[in-house]
């Protein structure tokens, strides 16, 4: 045994997983899976039925949530598929710099300065004029599996 004092770097999500198992038969159309290592929303669930060797297959199609590729996978029913853990969060978008990131002010009254405009044309051409029109504008933050993105945007009014 040792005398020494053991120091762990701390991280923000206790160690929790990224995802969790669901079997595949339960995962339904409008859920989340995660095919290929990116989390995906799935928009068609088929299952076959039983064949020789006795399991029912689930054929997902989903699209990615943060680049919008569409990705297929085919899995037994009885087997457990990776779901992400998806969170939304709202921020108030406080300011846009030159390099197209945005400053968010977060609830506890803190900035959050590493978030990148969303490539989306609409959404990015709505936040830029919302913001040249000095409204007061609130993002919706989609996060999942390490990775965040605006995702909305809504109008609370002017400043």
């Amino acid at each position: 045994m040792s005398d020494e004092e053991q120091h762990f770097e701390s991280k923000a999500d206790a160690g929790a997983s990224k995802t969790y198992p669901q079997q595949a038969g339960t995962i339904r159309k409008g859920g989340y899976i995660v095919i290929k290592n990116r989390p995906c929303k799935v928009v068609e669930v088929s299952t076959s039925k039983t064949g020789k060797h006795g399991h029912a297959k689930c054929h997902f199609v989903a699209i990615d949530i943060f680049n919008g590729k569409k990705l297929e996978d085919i899995v037994p029913s009885s087997h457990n598929c990776d779901v992400p853990h998806v969170t939304r969060t709202d921020f108030q978008l406080i300011d846009i710099s030159e390099d197209g990131f945005v400053s968010l002010l977060t609830e506890n009254g803190n900035t959050k300065d590493d978030l990148k405009l969303p490539t989306d044309e609409s959404l990015l051409s709505q936040i830029k004029d919302g913001f040249g029109e000095g409204k007061d504008l609130v993002v919706t933050v989609m996060s999942s599996m390490g990775e965040e993105q605006i995702c909305a945007l809504k109008d609370i009014g002017p400043k």
